[in-house]
């Protein structure tokens, strides 16, 4: 049933609210375990009993780390590394260019710096070599390293690993293929022969494991100290949060417990990319992936490639402030070149049509920096996989981002296997692919066909999923930190959304380009403050900015503001349906 009756709402949005199910669930949860219902409602959610409250609100690494030696070929990797490391050989980093890569990277490269030793950090041009490890790069390591580590990426790289001419380890998370390159190891939960119980892990947790694995190796062989694996959580929250894995089992802690690292801001970069990005409270999920992700992500999409990876792996805190400052331009850059391809993507998937499984769309000289981004847009505001491609000449380079349920790794995957793109791989929720220009229309025809066998296409577009329903009144800081005490939100694990129903709308101003700031009451005294951002993107800045005095159903999450000094609750407004059509 509609919740409060919305079938479409200012956005076009039909409202969901919970299921009988969950409604009985979180009844039995504050009869049980004496938790208020706003709280009750997000644990029933997510599936937690009477008996798991505990465990789920305050998850435990000690309890969620999995056995590293659960994944195969984790003793081999961890063993060479080592024997590395004893040995004072020379080591080289081969990471992808994104924040897991960098992340990843930053790990190894902390981890050997308070061990005595160095290592190379090469990270690939996306644009002159693309993704993963290629045959030059490799050969030119090779010629000068005993050893490669190749993180977040080389796990269908069997060439260009066969041609490094020295030993290889990988530690990645993307999808394997029926064979892995001819290397020491190949660590990754995604291989074929896994049974995916970690399959949700990124790669800087694949990295964190091997860092466990090699300190218990260091102590059996008698190592006097060994680096703080808890003090690098940071990296790991940071990569689990921006890779958009799914907040679930062993990633919790991961989050719960690199973001309390990162509050005490003893990694210079992570500190001086909080203070370009003009963070001034304390690290959550939101900003791992709003404010510090894209940041870092800036370099290897329209900068220097090895940009993030040198900000998280530095000591010195004026070198760090300097990358930041950079990072931060570029990002900004990042967000003009996008904004044009965006405007031109979403013109052309409307016009081919929205409501098939696959939204695409394809354009020459789009910047291959920003089709992801533009990619995961374009699925936001559809509910469904989406590609976009960067054409040139007789080839296009795209991203793909999916939703829950669908894979699309394996879908690109298996299109490449079918000789319908020139490369292609991933995991569930994002993917990459080179294309010929002349088999773009076929490729994505047979992609659209993959997809829709795992049910893409079939939930509605416009769907918002709500928790209940609050009133002004019991919007409180209390509240606001309980419900953040089931946290962290993100992919797998979405914040809680509150409708505060019939409520007026007794101030709204639009502020900055196209946002909305706005007051809203239910005629007893209590009041609230709101902001929508992007508001004027849609209906919903002008429509609320007009009507003020308005009666509405508010939808969104809440959050503590911080300003003066002064703590208070502000919603963020998601989406609005008058009051009288409920």
């Amino acid at each position: 049933m509609d919740f409060l009756n919305v079938t479409s709402s200012l956005n076009g949005r039909r409202w969901v609210g919970p299921t009988v199910e969950v409604n009985r669930a979180a009844e039995a949860l504050t009869q049980t375990g004496g938790i208020d219902r706003a709280l009750a409602q997000i644990l029933a959610r997510r599936g937690v009993t009477s008996e798991g409250v505990e465990a789920f609100l305050a998850p435990s690494l000690r309890e969620l780390l999995p056995d590293p030696r659960s994944l195969r070929d984790m003793e081999p990797a961890a063993s060479r590394f080592l024997r590395a490391v004893k040995g004072r050989e020379r080591i080289a980093i081969f990471a992808d260019y994104d924040v897991d890569g960098g992340a990843s990277a930053a790990l190894l490269i902390d981890w050997l710096r308070q061990m005595g030793r160095e290592a190379t950090l090469y990270v690939p041009d996306r644009i002159d070599e693309g993704y993963g490890p290629n045959v030059p790069a490799m050969q030119a390591l090779g010629r000068d390293h005993d050893l490669i580590v190749c993180v977040d990426c080389g796990t269908l790289s069997h060439e260009p690993v066969a041609a490094a001419g020295c030993d290889v380890v990988i530690l990645d998370h993307h999808l394997g293929g029926e064979t892995l390159p001819d290397c020491v190891a190949c660590v990754n939960p995604n291989r074929q022969d896994e049974d995916g119980a970690l399959a949700h892990l990124c790669a800087a947790a694949v990295v964190f494991l091997m860092l466990v694995e090699a300190n218990r190796q260091a102590r059996v062989d008698g190592a006097p100290a060994l680096p703080d694996l808890m003090a690098m959580l940071d990296l790991v929250a940071l990569a689990t949060v921006a890779d958009v894995a799914p907040l679930i089992g062993v990633n919790r802690a991961f989050v719960r417990q690199g973001l309390v690292v990162m509050g005490r801001r003893q990694r210079p970069g992570l500190a001086a990319l909080a203070d370009a990005a003009k963070m001034d409270t304390a690290p959550t999920s939101y900003h791992l992936g709003y404010l510090l992700g894209p940041r870092i992500n800036a370099g290897g999409r329209i900068g220097r490639a090895d940009l993030g990876a040198r900000l998280l792996s530095t000591t010195d805190p004026h070198e760090a402030a300097a990358m930041a400052d950079r990072l931060n331009g570029l990002n900004a850059d990042r967000r003009e070149i996008e904004a044009g391809v965006q405007a031109a993507a979403l013109a052309q998937a409307e016009a081919r049509g929205l409501d098939g499984p696959l939204v695409w769309a394809a354009g020459e000289g789009w910047h291959p920096g920003v089709v992801g981004i533009v990619a995961s847009r374009l699925k936001e505001a559809t509910n469904r996989p989406a590609i976009v491609i960067g054409l040139d000449g007789d080839e296009g380079k795209g991203s793909g981002r999916s939703v829950a349920g669908v894979d699309l790794g394996a879908a690109i995957q298996r299109l490449a296997a079918e000789g319908l793109l020139i490369k292609g791989g991933g995991h569930k929720m994002a993917a990459g692919l080179s294309v010929v220009r002349a088999s773009l229309e076929d490729a994505m025809t047979r992609l659209g066909e993959l997809l829709e066998k795992q049910g893409a296409g079939r939930g509605g577009a416009a769907d918002l999923r709500l928790d209940g329903v609050l009133m002004p009144g019991a919007a409180t800081l209390d509240l606001v930190r309980r419900v953040e005490a089931a946290g962290p939100f993100g992919a797998g694990a979405s914040a809680p959304r509150f409708v505060f129903p019939d409520v007026t709308v007794s101030f709204a101003k639009r502020i900055g380009e196209n946002h909305l700031k706005l007051r809203f009451g239910d005629g007893l005294g209590q009041a609230l403050d709101a902001i929508s951002f992007g508001a004027f993107d849609g209906p919903l800045g002008p429509e609320l900015s007009t009507r003020t005095g308005g009666r509405f159903h508010l939808a969104g999450r809440l959050e503590i503001n911080t300003w003066g000094g002064r703590q208070s609750v502000q919603m963020r407004l998601e989406d609005a349906a008058p009051a009288h059509e409920g």
